[in-house]
């Protein structure tokens, strides 16, 4: 079996999204990444077959950078019709959700713990996503670090050739020049079309709330959803 955290050949040096700040693992988060990473975890190496994965057909859900992984837990509880992958390096929110998982007997979610860019270039297939969430991403809020927001021109595209025709892509956040760089970038991107408009944060929302958007909001930041849909 594939070492479940091991890197994978990587392509030329390029500007990442993340800085890994992994700090301490607790016994319980190193205890599920041992013990629950078999069953729920997917090699960063190895092309995805959802359908063998999960053992069925179903709506698939991806987000991308999950954090602590309570939001995704709290969909995939609520929709046990609908699957779903999510993403994140950081190992100690890996294996808070893999505990929260197997707490909620949920068997409808599989986890990479590696880059998002590397895993939608080399793991998914092309049209096999109905929804991506990217829910409250590093802002970057300094100018000099605008280039490592992972909306950027170039995602979009590669976001756009995993989703299906008529997908959608949520995307969130507190910081208002980063809402208002997300609409400019996906306004350039010919395979999406607003799906609605900015959204406040109301309970209708189709999420859960996340821990990122409670700091937000205890900090006074105005939430702003923002859903767009692959052109058919």
């Amino acid at each position: 079996m594939t070492e479940p955290f091991s890197s994978p050949a990587r392509p030329a040096r390029r500007i990442r999204s993340f800085v890994r700040r992994e700090g301490r693992l607790t016994r319980g988060q190193q205890n599920a990444l041992q013990r629950l990473w078999p069953h729920y975890g997917l090699a960063a190496d190895q092309r995805l077959d959802a359908e063998v994965s999960f053992g069925r057909r179903a709506p698939l859900t991806l987000e991308i950078g999950f954090g602590n992984g309570a939001s995704l837990a709290a969909m995939a509880a609520a929709q046990p019709e609908h699957d779903f992958i999510g993403i994140e390096v950081h190992r100690p929110g890996v294996g808070q959700l893999l505990n929260a998982l197997a707490a909620g007997g949920l068997g409808n979610v599989r986890v990479f713990c590696h880059d998002a860019v590397e895993i939608l270039s080399g793991c998914l297939d092309e049209h096999s996503l109905d929804r991506v969430l990217l829910l409250f991403p590093d802002p970057w809020p300094k100018k000099k670090h605008h280039k490592r927001r992972i909306l950027q021109a170039d995602f979009v595209t590669l976001l756009g050739r995993k989703l299906k025709p008529g997908g959608l892509l949520h995307l969130a956040t507190d910081w208002q020049p980063y809402a208002d760089h997300m609409q400019a970038v996906m306004g350039a991107a010919p395979e999406f079309c607003r799906h609605g408009g900015p959204l406040e944060r109301h309970s209708h929302t189709p999420r859960p709330p996340t821990k990122f958007e409670a700091r937000g909001r205890r900090l006074g930041h105005a939430v702003t959803d923002m859903i767009y849909r692959r052109a058919p």
